[in-house]
């Protein structure tokens, strides 16, 4: 079943006088525990999507759809509601929050939604989390404590915090060496087929083409190719 889909989706950004045509025509699916790459050259229109997936943007014209959702004819406080709900975000720059620990910095989404979960579930939940990204013994330390690999898990873990159906990752091996990136990617894939959670990337990082079942590869802002590879194939590629 398809979560997200785009339908001929353009945009297009002032710059001067002059146009900046980032998407052009751009249509496909993403269906539920999909681990999605979108690749491309810098400027293909890979950040543009994931704007757009995450409502963070909003298409000059064409359809983002979310759930059955057209996001173009969401009020404010309804894509608010959506981001918070159904998506979780992790950032290239981990965008964590610096005089909070880990466990108050992957609880913090939580204390911004209307559901008044119970405590002691939510405390399960996040020290669940904490566990599963191999922080149980740093879920006290400050962001400036941890290596940059640590601080990226501790913004999965956020991400996953509210159980959304997709999160958005843009380029979030970008400022990792090579081996701990390897490592966040394991652990995402980890957290995929645990959880059934979706995961769609924007990245140059082959690892994680590598790993993906489905990609989409953009050029000057189309989509040049959409694979989605079996589950045999991927693990084939990755061996």
């Amino acid at each position: 079943m398809a979560i997200v889909v785009l339908q001929d989706v353009h945009k297009t950004y002032p710059l001067g006088k002059t146009e900046v045509h980032a998407v052009k025509g751009v249509s496909f699916e993403i269906e539920e525990g999909d681990f999605l790459s979108i690749v491309g050259p810098s400027g293909s229109g890979k950040s543009t999507i994931l704007n757009l997936i995450g409502c963070i943007d909003t298409p000059t014209s064409g359809t983002v759809l979310i759930n059955g959702q057209d996001t173009k004819k969401l009020t404010d406080r309804q894509l608010t509601r959506l981001r918070h709900e159904v998506l979780g975000f992790v950032f290239q720059s981990f965008n964590l929050i610096p005089v909070l620990n880990v466990y108050e910095n992957v609880e913090f989404p939580l204390l911004l939604g209307d559901a008044a979960a119970d405590k002691s579930e939510r405390r399960e939940w996040i020290e669940y989390l904490i566990e599963s990204v191999g922080l149980a013994e740093w879920r006290n330390h400050r962001p400036n404590e941890l290596s940059g690999g640590q601080r990226q898990r501790v913004a999965i873990a956020r991400a996953l915090v509210t159980k959304p159906q997709v999160v958005l990752a843009d380029e979030p091996t970008a400022n990792l060496d090579s081996k701990t990136g390897e490592v966040i990617i394991e652990l995402m894939k980890k957290m995929n087929k645990e959880l059934r959670t979706t995961f769609v990337f924007s990245t140059h990082d082959h690892d994680i083409m590598a790993i993906a079942d489905h990609i989409i590869r953009l050029q000057d802002g189309r989509v040049i190719e959409n694979i989605r590879r079996s589950e045999s194939a991927v693990s084939t590629e990755t061996s």
